[in-house]
């Protein structure tokens, strides 16, 4: 079996899809996708990308996939020191800065700290220094016993929250770091890890002790799913809420 015919089969086995529901996504045909997955068919440039975008394939996967096929890469992969950027990061700057006095951050897959306002003080508040040397690592900021974990209230709750991320990141493409890094996360929830009978799954709120009380705190994930910059694409925006008033009132009273 050729190099895209194997990847092909792996990646329509982790959507679990049939061959059948595969090319009524990509519009050919059954016998079409049992060819190319058998090496009996050499896809086109054009069928590859169809494919890619069925599979939903993030955009350095659909690159991988294109690759086994014996095509370049379709999707640039640009620095984040690259002046190319510069409009994209000042934008998101613009949004951190209008979040304001609410904590928001910029990361990319592996939760690495790409930019933040001055209301992250709040989360790396009494946190270890080697904790926040970069790059910062806010999965593990969260749950590390140095980091925040003291300080949160919920941190059974909020603690299943924040593997959901990196194990959602595996399920849509697996990475040895981000399995690593789940794995290292898992070694800092107490045994057993037990959510409360008020657990909702991903609908958890922040519980946080501070030098301002109690913070109540709720979060929003924005992603940019129209981006065909593989770094652009792989960025999250997440911002912190108040959940209640007294948290807005605490927040917004000046430092």
């Amino acid at each position: 079996m050729n190099d895209f015919g194997a990847a092909l089969r792996e990646w329509r086995g982790r959507r679990r899809l049939s061959q059948l529901e595969l090319a009524l996504r990509a519009g050919t045909t059954q016998r079409h996708v049992s060819f190319m997955e058998s090496g009996r068919s050499t896809p086109g440039r054009g069928m590859v990308v169809r494919v890619a975008e069925s599979l939903q394939l993030p955009l350095r996967e659909r690159n991988a996939l294109l690759h086994t096929a014996g095509y370049a890469p379709s999707y640039p992969e640009t620095r984040l020191d690259d002046p190319a950027l510069k409009p994209v990061l000042d934008s998101l700057r613009g949004l951190l800065d209008g979040h304001r006095p609410y904590p928001a951050i910029v990361v990319d897959r592996f939760g690495d700290l790409v930019a933040s306002n001055d209301g992250i003080s709040v989360l790396t508040e009494g946190a270890a220094p080697e904790l926040l040397e970069p790059p910062v690592n806010v999965l593990r900021l969260a749950l590390h016993p140095h980091g925040m974990a003291p300080r949160i209230v919920n941190f059974d709750d909020w603690a299943q929250h924040v593997l959901e991320r990196p194990r959602q990141e595996i399920a849509r493409a697996p990475h040895e770091r981000l399995s690593a890094l789940l794995d290292e996360l898992r070694g800092y929830l107490p045994e057993p890890a037990n959510p409360s009978a008020e657990h909702l799954g991903f609908a958890v709120p922040l519980r946080l002790r501070s030098a301002l009380g109690e913070l109540r705190l709720i979060t929003a994930i924005t992603t940019f799913a129209t981006a065909v910059d593989v770094t652009v694409s792989e960025l999250r925006l997440e911002t912190f809420l108040p959940a209640d008033e007294a948290t807005a009132i605490a927040l917004s009273r000046p430092q």
